[in-house]
């Protein structure tokens, strides 16, 4: 046997293989070992053949280290230095599977092949679990997919599409997926670029954080709900993970092998599949060392013959960068300028997000928080770009917030530290017997005892509502979540039963308990406060940039108004020409 024409993972398990068995003091290789060194170095191939027959795939390997501890072992110093019959046979009749599947190398499901082939003890568990020839060969056709085995690393590029992108459609149907509000006419162009017989590759240009993915998440929804053209109905979109797809690529060619096994999983789906390459920038000189060619030269081809239909997403800079360098490159994608949006837009769309920030920190934000966490980010964060900032701003100041709701309240906190401090004083005075202030100390600690009973009575009992609207608002969540999907499914009776029946029951409780908590918070001062304000937006940004709050909440015109007075500060004398600007900043803001 050629040892050459062995893949990288089928000579990894031959050398796990043979440790074991020098571990375990056995004197031959058998084909036990082998199968446990295939099982060390894969996790996927052997569990997805046996998972085609409904084997469970833990039992096998349990029963297989059975098998492996059952062999005799010796101590003469060649443990494991040596093949045994049935594990060559298993070698022999591997690479006759692979000649018969007109595969250049022998990888891992040879291997399986050739020990499920063999008259052994492994061969014989295989069987026992519902194995065949038949079935094995099915299972190997489906995993991968059409493709042959012709260079050293070909297991990598089997379940591309699986191991090394994330299907977006999957995500929008079980509402894994923020919702995405506006940019309407972005997704309209995307629509059109991808409607094209020709050069029908949209790029998605824009500065980091103005929602260049959101765009594509929005398309995903759509497509889910159905409302795109008859032409791109049912199509799939996949998000390329960079980070699975570099993870591990030990070898000269693992990258490029598993981005071509992507590549050719989407040119084999005949347009059904969209690639979202986000980042697409990072792909440009990935993999390139010597005289090696880069990744963006794998996507070339493909992209210009049309079966590779890919939706880019890059930052201005970066797009200058790589993509301008490139011509041919830059020739395969149609621009799509994603501008930041005005402030308005903003607003709508952080009002779309709400609900979401709200079910997951199980906390309200008032509208007046969603303003201010637009206008501040504009007024005092000049390095970053709408909405990508609002939302920050939104999202810390609810996880503030909620930290907040679970510990201990200021007032009741302050009590319980006076407590332990009067009960340190009144030791210390029990030993030196002074009756009177004894008593008196211990009046006011009974009082102090009493004003916390009634505080922390009345903490757990807002708390208790708190807690109350979040468990419901996050089942209203869930049932319309379940709504959309029973909807989408065509599954009317359970969609009506959800939406005129249970949806209404969860609203009227979730109304019921905030009127509970709205009297609590006119007879009391509340301990709990469970609502995002525009001055926790304010106190978020003051920390970001060091701006003190009150300045940040003053009103455009309680500036103008005390402009002169705040000059006067800085300049002294100049009455006119401090008026004079005073006046014409004034002009100028009206």
């Amino acid at each position: 046997m050629n040892l050459n024409k062995l893949t990288i993972k089928s000579q990894e398990s031959l050398q796990r293989a043979q440790q074991i068995a020098m571990e375990k003091g056995h004197a031959l290789i058998e084909p036990g070992h082998i199968f446990l060194g295939i099982l060390a170095v894969d996790q996927n191939i052997a569990p997805a053949l046996f998972k085609e027959v409904g084997a469970n795939f833990d039992a096998v390997k349990k029963t297989a280290e059975q098998i492996v501890e059952g062999f005799p072992k010796v101590t003469t110093g060649t443990e494991g230095q040596n093949l045994s019959r049935a594990a060559n046979e298993a070698l022999q009749k591997a690479t006759i599977a692979a000649r018969k599947l007109k595969d250049e190398y022998i990888t891992l499901e040879h291997l399986i092949l050739g020990l499920f082939n063999t008259k052994d003890t492994i061969s014989q568990l295989m069987k026992d679990v519902g194995l065949s020839q038949k079935s094995l060969e099915t299972s190997i056709n489906n995993l991968r997919k059409g493709s042959r085995s012709v260079t050293s690393s070909a297991e990598g590029s089997y379940n591309a599409l699986e191991k090394y992108a994330i299907n977006l459609n999957e995500r929008a149907r079980f509402g894994k997926l923020d919702p995405v509000i506006g940019r309407d006419e972005e997704i309209r162009r995307v629509l059109h670029i991808l409607a094209r017989r020709t050069k029908n590759n949209p790029i998605l240009i824009g500065q980091p954080g103005v929602g260049k993915t959101a765009i594509v998440e929005g398309l995903a929804h759509r497509i889910v709900e159905g409302d795109v053209p008859e032409d791109l109905q049912d199509k799939e979109i996949f998000a390329l993970d960079m980070g699975a797809l570099i993870a591990g690529a030990k070898y000269q060619g693992e990258f490029e092998e598993r981005l071509k096994g992507v590549v050719n999983e989407v040119i084999g789906a005949e347009g059904q599949i969209f690639l979202f390459i986000d980042e697409i920038h990072t792909l440009v000189g990935a993999g390139k060392s010597g005289g090696a060619m880069d990744a963006a030269n794998i996507l070339k081809p493909a992209l210009a013959r049309g079966e590779l239909r890919a939706i880019g997403a890059t930052t201005l800079d970066e797009y200058q960068k790589y993509f301008e360098t490139d011509k041919a490159l830059e020739r395969r994608f149609q621009q799509v300028l994603v501008d930041e949006p005005s402030e308005e837009d903003a607003i709508s769309i952080l009002r779309g997000l709400k609900d979401r920030y709200e079910a997951h920190h199980k906390i309200n934000i008032k509208d007046e928080a969603v303003v201010a966490a637009v206008q501040l980010s504009t007024r005092y964060i000049s390095d970053r770009f709408l909405p990508d900032k609002a939302i920050d701003l939104i999202d810390e100041a609810a996880a503030r917030l909620r930290l907040e709701m679970n510990s201990m309240p200021e007032e009741l906190d302050e009590v319980e530290r006076k407590i332990r401090q009067l009960e340190i004083e009144r030791e210390a005075i029990k030993r030196e017997g002074e009756t009177n202030k004894l008593d008196s100390l211990s009046q006011e600690i009974a009082n102090l005892e009493e004003s916390r009973r009634s505080l922390k009575s009345q903490w757990e009992e807002e708390r208790g509502l708190v807690l109350g609207i979040q468990k419901a608002k996050a089942e209203l969540e869930q049932l319309k979540n379940q709504s959309a999907r029973a909807e989408r499914e065509g599954n009317f009776s359970e969609a009506a039963e959800l939406r005129y029946g249970r949806i209404p029951d969860v609203e009227s409780e979730i109304s019921e308990l905030q009127i509970n908590m709205l009297e609590k918070q006119g007879n009391t001062k509340m301990l709990v406060r469970e609502e995002v304000l525009a001055e926790d937006i304010a106190q978020i940004v003051s920390k970001w940039t060091g701006v003190p709050v009150t300045r940040m909440l003053k009103s455009e015109r309680e500036k103008l108004v005390h402009l002169e007075e705040e000059l006067h500060k800085r300049v002294v004398g100049q009455d006119e020409a401090v008026e004079a600007v005073s006046d014409a900043i004034r002009r100028s803001r009206t």
